[in-house]
């Protein structure tokens, strides 16, 4: 009985050492993975742009403040993915608050229906990622009355209290865009524009920098040409569809492209469109107009024009000698390829093939005839060079 009762004790024991030991190697690891994300940042989620050698500055994020404008469907998904990549200030605008018909989209949850959009964002946000400042204000830029604040905080209320490093326009009217574009305008702020349609399958996003691309006002929607009031065309009970799986597509390449404009990654995308429906994405580039209505728009276009253009010389010099004179093994190149095969591949509209496979028979014939050379002479020429 006693030996039982000793092999229990013993047994008992052994265990209690596997368990330490494992906990050690969770601890370890966790420890590993932790150093890989440090800075005193454990929040960074840029970590995989470092290791693949797209940015070299990827904790330079905590140094931007952005300003979102409108945290709806795109706006508080946008605000997300910046907390979540470790961006240093997020500074919310908006006037309206959380209803369960929001429940639709990505971000918002029942339980903060009647909260303010801008303090429910900050709550979730600061949950997520606590080492981002967050500022919020509660009221409508459009209003005359708050139009001087919007425009200080965007140029004073940045970490280093100048101005913010980006605008993000994620607001669903037309007079809430003009405000931004006139401020943007009139203070030489860079910008995104961004919106969804009211059927809820197309969206978009415009890279707005004043006087070197177009601004808002160069070419105003049809519905502001013509002088028609926007609220007219809604009707009472009925709001845009909203879809967040379009919000989604249109954060996500709102947050892409804000990333490639602040680490200097990528190409920055001038206009960029979506068309679930036939998943088509236009891009175009957007000149300003020398006859925009916005008067800082055309003071902005003089500003860039007067600029000293870099240009970038290139020197090619050309060269028809061969790089070997001699060849001693007589090797030579030999096109693989067959005429019109690029043709006969039928691919879709708008898409090249970037290479096509060697015709049947390439390497037979002529070409893979070898000579009566014997594997001990190869050798025997490998060891005299």
């Amino acid at each position: 009985m006693d030996n039982v009762e000793a092999l229990k004790l013993k047994i008992a024991e052994l265990e209690h050492k596997l368990k330490s030991l494992a906990s050690k190697n969770v601890r370890e690891k966790i420890e590993v993975m932790s150093s890989e994300v440090v800075d005193s940042n454990p929040y960074s989620r840029l970590m995989a742009l470092k290791r693949m050698g797209i940015v070299n500055n990827y904790e330079d994020i905590r140094n931007f403040t952005v300003a979102i404008v409108g945290i709806g469907g795109v706006g508080s998904v946008t605000a997300e993915m910046l907390t979540r990549c470790g961006i240093g200030r997020l500074i919310l605008f908006d006037y309206d608050k959380v209803e369960l018909a929001n429940m639709n989209r990505l971000f918002f949850q029942p339980h903060q229906s009647g909260l303010s959009k801008v303090e429910a964002a900050a709550e979730t946000l600061r949950n997520i990622n606590p080492d981002v400042d967050i500022l919020t204000y509660n009221y409508n830029i459009t209003s005359v009355e708050y139009f001087d604040d919007f425009s200080r905080i965007l140029t004073h209320n940045s970490l280093n209290n100048g101005p913010v490093d980006l605008v993000l326009s994620c607001v669903d009217n037309f007079e809430a865009r003009f405000t931004i574009n006139a401020v943007c305008n009139e203070f030489n702020l860079t910008w995104f524009e961004s919106g969804v349609s009211e059927n809820a399958v197309s969206g978009h996003i415009q890279f707005i920098v004043p006087g070197e691309t177009a601004c808002f006002a160069c070419a105003p929607p049809l519905v502001v040409a013509s002088n028609i009031d926007e609220k007219t065309l809604k009707r009472d009970g009925v709001c845009a569809a909203s879809l967040p799986t379009t919000m989604g597509v249109i954060a996500g390449f709102l947050v892409q492209n804000t990333l490639k404009y602040l680490l200097k990654f990528g190409n920055v995308s001038n206009y960029l469109g979506y068309s679930a429906l036939t998943d088509f994405f236009p891009t175009m580039n957007l000149k300003p107009n020398p006859n925009c209505d916005d008067r800082n728009c055309v003071l902005r276009q003089k500003e860039f024009a007067a600029k000293p253009k870099v240009e970038i010389v290139k020197n090619v010099v050309e060269d028809d000698k061969p790089i070997h004179e001699d060849n001693e093994w007589g090797i030579s190149l030999v096109d693989e390829s067959v005429e019109n095969d690029k043709e006969n591949q039928n691919v879709g509209s708008g898409i090249n093939l970037a290479y096509t496979l060697p015709g049947r028979g390439v390497g037979d014939g002529e070409n893979s005839k070898s000579d009566d050379t014997s594997l001990e002479e190869l050798m025997a020429q490998m060891k005299s060079i």
